[in-house]
């Protein structure tokens, strides 16, 4: 067996693993919580223009009129959700307090009756892009998903829009999101997910302008890191009593991809 002690099994070769039969599990689910609460800070960060402004009082500068040219109101503005499984749609819910419009695009769109409890509306990836004030990136990388905002991607978004990615750093071209930064066609970019991890001192994405980058720790909240060490317990204990894991745990099983975020990349 080979265990993933948190979510997102992009760095196990999924194919060679069902190819050999070798189960693959996750700790689905241990994050969710963690992680939806952080896009939802990273938004707010980048909308109301929150780190220039903490910088003025480390820099023991009082300059409202700086800040304030730059700060907006979240209601209203259109957020596309890019990715509704587990943590879109905590992301939806949370967001549903702010009054705002939601656009989400999946592989597997959501029933109707889900649509309208979350209050969000399917759109394809392209509407969602031309769109959206504001994008976060929710979907796990796959051979699909490396690389999906190109340049081309990025300059087909909204001017001054925001984009929030906590899912993986190669979902998003390196070089493509400082020249976006650079030349003002997007208004800010957080996240706390890089490539390569750990991210290198002289990284472009620490020294770009605009952004509310974090290192990797959403996922990783004490709460949360108490649902991995559950989880992996259970797993280990299972496997080795030969017990079947928990359905939401699997990745790959008996020679198969059964993962929904992952099946549609991996054809076995």
């Amino acid at each position: 067996m080979i265990l993933t002690a948190g979510i997102g099994s992009d760095h196990i070769d999924l194919g060679a693993a069902a190819t050999r039969k070798i189960t693959v599990a996750e700790i689905t689910g241990s994050n969710v919580v963690s992680v939806a609460e952080q896009v939802v800070m990273h938004i707010l960060a980048l909308v109301r223009n929150y780190i220039p402004a903490y910088m003025q009082v480390l820099d023991g500068r009082w300059d409202i009129a700086e800040i304030a040219a730059k700060a907006h109101d979240l209601e209203d503005k259109v957020v596309g959700i890019l990715g509704m499984g587990r943590i879109g749609q905590r992301v939806c819910e949370r967001l549903n307090a702010f009054n705002v419009k939601m656009l989400y695009y999946d592989q597997f769109p959501l029933r109707t009756v889900e649509e309208h409890v979350l209050g969000a509306r399917f759109a394809s990836k392209e509407q969602l892009v031309e769109q959206s004030d504001v994008i976060t990136i929710n979907t796990p990388l796959t051979p699909e998903t490396d690389g999906m905002f190109d340049r081309n991607l990025i300059f087909s978004m909204k001017k001054g829009a925001y984009l929030v990615n906590t899912a993986r750093g190669k979902i998003v071209d390196t070089a493509a999101l400082v020249e976006a930064l650079e030349v003002g066609q997007l208004a800010g970019y957080a996240g706390d997910v890089w490539y390569p991890q750990p991210a290198s001192k002289d990284h472009p994405w620490r020294h770009m302008p605009n952004h509310a980058m974090v290192p990797h720790y959403s996922g990783t909240t004490l709460e949360a890191q108490a649902r991995y060490s559950n989880g992996i317990r259970d797993c280990l204990s299972r496997f080795l009593e030969n017990r079947p894991l928990e359905q939401q745990y699997l990745i790959v099983d008996d020679g198969k991809v059964v993962s929904t975020s992952y099946s549609y990349a991996f054809k076995t």
